[in-house]
């Protein structure tokens, strides 16, 4: 071999290890003396590599979305739309009803002229997506139900909507390398959530269940400067609308109160109004929500939105149409406040309700992130404390040094001076792994850290392959330059071959395993790659070297 080739394969040696010991121990950002001081190595360390939930402790989060709950609030609605619809078209009908139970989804309007059918679903259709729904008219009824395809299908959707939610909750809390992905069988609605490092579970709990649904809505009430309509019970509310709530009328208890208030404010007298339906303004229309306080008061934070341009043009018509009147900011079905409309509002509003720094920030960024199609219930929550994860740690590094530190001494006893070139392949193999999982953004689970032993085990059996087989052909009576390039040649299929087979089994489990299973197969297919330079690239160069060195060897330490 040409010596520049030689000098070639040393220089890519060199630069891949060099880059790959950087990337493990040096620092992401500026660099400076202080960040290879052994406690800025340690430092690099721990914000290099992500430790999953195992090893770093935190929540392990197992919830199900209640589909039940979401096709029976979308009937309901579905039912109230169609009826006002109907209505608002001035077209014979009576009354309306929904069935939701026993998977059967049903909503009902009742005509008093059955000729006027055709000119009733029409005008529902406009109004109302019901293409999943099946429609029949029967004498004086029309019935839409929901087959069992389009539940399916529904309940589908809804749990990816809640997947993307508590998604974007996570991020947006700043939860690092957590996991997130469904369970169970498509339509269960089972979501897996593990978050490692969490240090106030019950806050991202809070988070990832609260309920966002925002409405803004007229108030049936004289207009100012009267004071705004308030009842001192829900009664008394439901009395003026003929004692319950309507498909266009609603009554919402009128608090301001919040967390941080004190004993005293939570039990002052309630107070009660009513609300036209639908709401002029709902939250899947806000474009941003933010935090914000005038004063400086911790106590005293309000919540500032701004609509998207469909929303805001809703609102800026309706606001013009409505100078004077009042509308009340309901939040999850109470009514945060009551305010009189000055002049025409267009793309932006506030919320009042003296809410502390916390709770304004987890509110506004539960709003941006939109409403949850229904309400989650957890099946199975399991914590992992630090000292446990950092136990695992102990465990796994002492396995990893004792297995390391076995297979050096036996490579080194029994192959003599070639068992170092297997030391340095290997070393090298461990390093570059740790690497390319810090390049892909990986999380080293405890799993994943028995696929790395595992692909130790690998790259050793690629050394082993290549020595015996040069001992093999030595004893044949080839000279020892043609024995090292008969070794690496002849043992190449053979390694080629178990490695590919891994890898196969690897992705497999990749593609089809949960969480921990996934990370044994990223390690040890990440181990295995990196094993087919180090084992052989590598330690064919360090031969290589030998040879120039000494071109006419008579006798290999092997």
């Amino acid at each position: 071999m040409k010596n520049s080739s030689l000098w070639i394969r040393t220089a890519i040696i060199i630069a891949v290890t060099v880059f790959g010991v950087f990337l493990v121990i040096g620092p992401r950002g500026s660099i400076s003396s202080k960040d290879f001081t052994w406690s800025g190595i340690k430092g690099n360390l721990a914000e290099n590599i992500n430790l999953g939930l195992d090893l770093k402790g935190g929540s392990h989060l197992v919830m199900r979305v209640k589909l039940e709950e979401y096709l029976q609030k979308l009937t309901q609605e579905n039912q109230n739309a169609a009826f006002i619809a109907a209505t608002d078209a001035k077209l014979p009908v009576k009354d309306s009803s929904f069935v939701a139970e026993d998977r059967t989804y049903e909503i009902v309007l009742n005509m008093t002229d059955a000729s006027k059918a055709g000119e009733i679903i029409e005008a529902v259709k406009q109004k109302v997506d019901l293409v999943n729904w099946n429609e029949s008219v029967s004498g004086d009824t029309i019935t839409w139900s929901l087959p069992s395809t389009a539940q399916t299908i529904l309940k589908e959707q809804a749990t990816e909507q809640a997947l993307q939610i508590i998604d974007s909750r996570i991020n947006a809390f700043g939860v690092k390398e957590p996991t997130l992905q469904r369970r169970g069988t498509s339509d269960s609605g089972e979501i897996l959530l593990q978050m490692p490092g969490v240090d106030d579970p019950e806050r991202v709990k809070k988070l990832i269940g609260a309920d966002s649904n925002l409405s803004l809505m007229k108030v049936v009430s004289p207009p100012n400067p009267t004071p705004a309509q308030t009842y001192p019970t829900k009664e008394a509310a439901l009395e003026t609308i003929g004692g319950k709530e309507t498909p266009t009328r609603a009554v919402y208890e009128l608090t301001e109160r919040d967390d941080s208030t004190t004993t005293d404010d939570q039990n002052a007298p309630k107070q009660w109004i009513v609300v036209e339906k639908p709401p002029i303004i709902e939250g899947n229309e806000l474009r941003d929500a933010s935090a914000v306080t005038t004063t400086g008061n911790a106590n005293d934070y309000q919540i500032s939105f701004q609509l998207k341009p469909n929303g805001a043009q809703k609102f800026g018509e309706w606001t013009g149409k409505n100078i004077n009147n009042y509308m009340a900011v309901v939040l999850n079905e109470k009514a945060k406040s009551v305010a009189f409309i000055r002049s025409q509002i267009f793309d932006s509003g506030q919320i009042d309700g003296n809410f502390t720094k916390e709770s304004g920030e987890d509110l506004a960024l539960t709003l941006k992130s939109g409403a949850l199609p229904t309400k989650i219930e957890y099946l199975e929550e399991r914590t992992v404390g630090p000292s446990l994860g950092a136990d695992s740690i102990r465990a796994g590094l002492r396995a990893s040094i004792g297995g390391l530190i076995f297979i050096v001494l036996f490579m080194l006893f029994y192959y003599r001076g070639s068992g170092i070139n297997a030391v340095i392949a290997l070393t090298l193999n461990m390093i570059l792994t740790m690497a390319a999982l810090i390049v892909l953004d990986s999380t080293l689970t405890l799993p994943g850290m028995a696929g790395l032993i595992l692909g130790i085990g690998m790259a050793v059996d690629s050394n082993v392959l290549i020595f015996e087989r040069m001992r093999e052909e030595i004893r044949a009576g080839k000279k020892i330059k043609e024995a090292i390039q008969l070794g690496f040649d002849r043992a190449w299929l053979t390694i080629i071959d178990s490695h590919v087979t891994t890898i196969i089994a690897g992705v497999i489990l990749y593609l089809y395993g949960s969480g921990p299973i996934r990370g044994f197969a990223v390690t040890l297919i990440l181990g295995l790659l990196i094993n087919l330079f180090s084992a052989v690239f590598v330690s064919r160069t360090i031969f290589l070297w030998l040879l120039e060195k000494n071109p006419n060897m008579k006798k290999l330490s092997v």
